[in-house]
């Protein structure tokens, strides 16, 4: 069963697109036997995909650090969760654990998460896919960001494969699974 790491918002106080997504996406995970791995979180886009996941029976791995956790931002119901030292440290479990990696709307924490990913990825420390699901364009300025790097040499060319981008979250399985036959 592969395991997918999804970085996404904790907030609930977004449009319900976004929490609609996050639910969809886990529904989708689930049907596709994926294992959800995240940040442990009971609320926002963390809460819905989680609890679309645990409603339907599907497997999920919450990565929380220990601060978090303190103060009980942690998900209650979800059986394997991993509590980690520090940020660092929880980055690096998703790493570890993933063979997929999928961005769905967040703010600074995810943007962050993408970035770290995408170095990994660009110098070789990991290997594995990487979608940004783009709804309703909530990374067109991220990602004419990245375009720019390249576009001023800041990044080659070829450094456009190691990102693909997703419209809808009904994109984000049949895309993985051309990446990850693409691997094998």
């Amino acid at each position: 069963m592969p395991k997918v790491s999804v970085f996404c918002a904790s907030s609930s106080r977004v449009d319900p697109k976004y929490l609609d997504a996050a639910t969809e996406l886990g529904l989708i995970f689930c049907d596709q036997d994926i294992t959800l791995v995240y940040g442990g979180g009971s609320a926002g886009l963390m809460g819905a995909i989680a609890d679309a996941m645990l409603d339907k029976g599907g497997e999920v791995i919450g990565v929380i650090p220990e601060f978090m956790k303190a103060v009980e931002w942690d998900h209650k119901r979800v059986e394997d969760m991993r509590t980690t030292e520090s940020m660092a440290a929880r980055k690096q479990t998703f790493w570890d654990l993933s063979d997929g990696l999928v961005a769905l709307p967040g703010g600074v924490g995810t943007l962050e998460e993408i970035v770290e990913a995408l170095t990994l990825l660009r110098l070789n420390r990991m290997t594995m896919p990487m979608i940004i699901v783009n709804l309703d364009g909530y990374f067109d300025p991220f990602i004419e960001m990245l375009n720019r790097c390249v576009d001023q040499k800041f990044m080659n060319e070829a450094d456009r494969s190691i990102w693909q981008v997703a419209d809808t979250v009904a994109d984000v399985v049949p895309l993985l699974n051309r990446l990850w036959q693409q691997h094998t």
